[in-house]
């Protein structure tokens, strides 16, 4: 078991005074010598001004006001505003509050603030640009990633990463832009009764989403990690396809989980939110909502809802502001994520049983291979594990499982290692620049479950285990056809194969070997493996009724008129390729659902 299983390793993470790090020679790694814009809070700042960052026309960062000046910032914004005589809150009214700024909620207030709607979205990450972004590790994690980056599961079994900051998961993720497939899309519109999804409407979101995010399809030049996938699939015989990306052809950053210091892949927090405070959004930091307001219907019948959301109640997390916000709206939108929007709903009175269920991570385990530089090579293989696009190649080995590359700085790299000594760990860590990894995805049939605010019980099932199994097994087969000096998983017992004079039956007895466990995971003499998901789904599925899922076709709660859900909790199923599309496809939809409410609502008022 790694020594840092429980956190990253704290020596290689960190800087010293002369913003250094001794290690990072010694392991081959350096943070990305760029030309960063130069917007945002840096030491020049500090004697400069510097330029408008893209959101300050409508962001408001609690965490420095007090109860004064938050007043003040709301109503400059065009809010209503007034401070309750008892002391116990703030109100603020608009139209639409939307808790959560990620690929869902970006969307959604850019959709509603384009309709002509007051919209302010309360995020509690904070706001930041690629000005600000130092891509050192530790640091980067704590303040962008939910938990630091450390959110496991309840059986410790598998560590989910989520974004914890403006822009949520968009501003943190790998920049694969893969539109939902058709297979799926057809699934969710027949065996899952949501004509959404089999609509030309939802393919006219996806073209708009991939234009706002300026997706492209090609590379200029793919890393060393993409470089090996590629290469050990053209050895075997095996289809490589290239992955679209919402960034620049030439974009050759391997950083962009750390935030992206180019400024160049587009977020919701270059993008989307940036259409929603031009038409008058706002968007507040620092910011954490507690619950919603539901009261009794006025006109139940009419609804088929006993009652209805008015607003939310919400804590500023700065030490200046005392009192609670109320922010009283016509619509609120949950786009708080998959782990994060169940609780709130928990927390609200919602009692829909699908409220926390149906849980979907894509499981990943990994595998590595060693390529010791070679300039010898006619054609040697250039770079490091941490330069280029991160994902610029992905191989399906099954209709459910994918091959594609992670992105793995040294800390995490570090932790994953299995513990054998403190010179073994030292002599791969060395060999870090150089150690291509490679993971398999699984479009996940088991599911778990949010019970509460970072309590996530998930194991995969057995069928799952054994698709992983299959595609970390062709994994290792790609690494040793690209020309790995050795191979290995990070299973607790060190699992590894040299390949020198590597007979075709030395690597069949060492992929039988190969293994992926299934249910609850205990640390200790069996083996086993950490499993990692970066994408989370489905806990608020939508449902052809209240049996089936939490919210209905619309996105709507079943239980409280004018609550809506608004992420890739809305998912009926894993997606089965990177979600940021889809989840982006179907918030777009829902969102111009809503206006379109709020529309008819409106001409019907006498």
């Amino acid at each position: 078991m790694s020594p840092a299983i429980c956190g990253y390793h704290f020596p290689l993470v960190q800087v010293n005074e002369d913003s250094d790090n001794p290690s990072w020679k010694a392991i081959g790694y350096s943070v990305p010598d760029i030309d960063r814009p130069q917007q945002g809070r840096t030491e020049d700042a500090a004697r400069s001004p510097s330029p408008p960052r893209p959101l300050d026309t409508g962001v408001v960062e609690a965490r420095s006001l007090t109860d004064a000046t938050l007043l003040g910032s709301l109503a400059g914004k065009g809010l209503e505003v007034k401070a309750d005589a008892s002391g116990a809150h703030h109100t603020v009214r608009c139209d639409v509050v939307i808790v959560g700024s990620g690929c869902g909620g970006g969307v959604a207030a850019a959709v509603l603030a384009a309709a002509g709607h007051k919209v302010v979205v309360v995020e509690k990450g904070d706001y930041f640009t690629a000005g600000d972004y130092s891509s050192i590790e530790g640091p980067s994690m704590e303040r962008l990633y939910e938990k630091g980056g450390i959110f496991c599961t309840s059986n410790a079994s598998t560590i989910m990463f989520t974004g914890a900051t403006v822009g949520g998961g968009s501003a943190i993720n790998w920049s694969a832009s893969i539109r939902t497939p058709e297979w799926v899309t057809q699934e969710w519109a027949g065996e899952h009764g949501l004509p959404l999804f089999g609509r030309p409407e939802y393919a006219r979101a996806m073209d708009a989403v991939c234009a706002r995010l300026a997706v492209t399809g090609g590379c200029v030049e793919e890393g060393f990690q993409n470089k090996v996938l590629r290469g050990g699939c053209e050895a075997l015989g095996l289809r490589a396809d290239a992955v679209p990306r919402n960034s620049p052809e030439g974009h050759f950053c391997g950083s962009c989980h750390l935030g992206c210091p180019t400024g160049e892949k587009r977020g919701t927090d270059t993008t989307w939110l940036v259409d929603a405070v031009a038409r008058g959004a706002v968007v507040l930091t620092g910011c954490k909502a507690e619950r919603f307001i539901l009261e009794s219907s006025s006109n139940p019948s009419k609804s088929g809802r006993s009652r209805k959301c008015v607003g939310v109640v919400a804590t500023c997390l700065g030490d200046g502001i005392t009192r609670k916000l109320r922010i009283e709206a016509r619509v609120c939108i949950a786009a708080c994520g998959a782990l994060m929007t169940p609780p709130l709903l928990r927390s609200s009175g919602l009692k829909n049983s699908h409220i926390g269920r149906n849980l979907h991570l894509h499981p990943v385990s990994m595998a590595w291979g060693y390529f010791p530089e070679n300039k010898q090579e006619p054609r040697p293989l250039t770079g490091t594990c941490c330069e280029g696009g991160i994902i610029t190649t992905m191989h399906r080995v099954t209709a459910r499982t994918i091959v594609q590359a992670p992105a793995l700085g040294p800390g995490c790299m570090a932790s994953l290692i299995p513990w054998e000594s403190g010179r073994d760990m030292k002599d791969r860590m060395r060999r870090y620049a150089r150690t291509a990894h490679a993971f398999a995805l699984v479009r996940d049939r088991g599911a778990g479950t949010v019970g509460g605010e970072g309590r996530v019980r998930y194991s995969p099932s057995g069928e799952d285990a054994d698709e992983l199994r299959c595609g970390l097994r062709r994994a290792l087969r790609i690494l040793v056809a690209a020309g790995a000096a050795e191979v290995g998983t990070h299973r607790s017992d060190g699992l590894r194969l040299r390949c020198g004079g590597l007979r075709d039956e030395d690597l069949e007895a060492f992929l039988d070997e190969v293994t992926v466990a299934s249910g609850p995971l205990v640390p200790g003499p069996d083996k086993w493996a950490l499993l990692a998901s970066a994408h989370q789904m489905g806990s608020c599925r939508m449902g052809s009724s209240p049996r089936d899922g939490a919210v209905d076709g619309r996105g709507e709660s079943w239980e409280a008129e004018g609550l809506y859900v608004c992420d890739g909790s809305l998912l009926p199923t894993a997606v089965g390729v990177n979600p940021m599309i889809t989840i982006q496809s179907t918030a777009y939809c829902v969102s111009k659902g809503i206006a379109e409410s709020l529309a008819a609502a409106r001409v019907k008022k006498p």
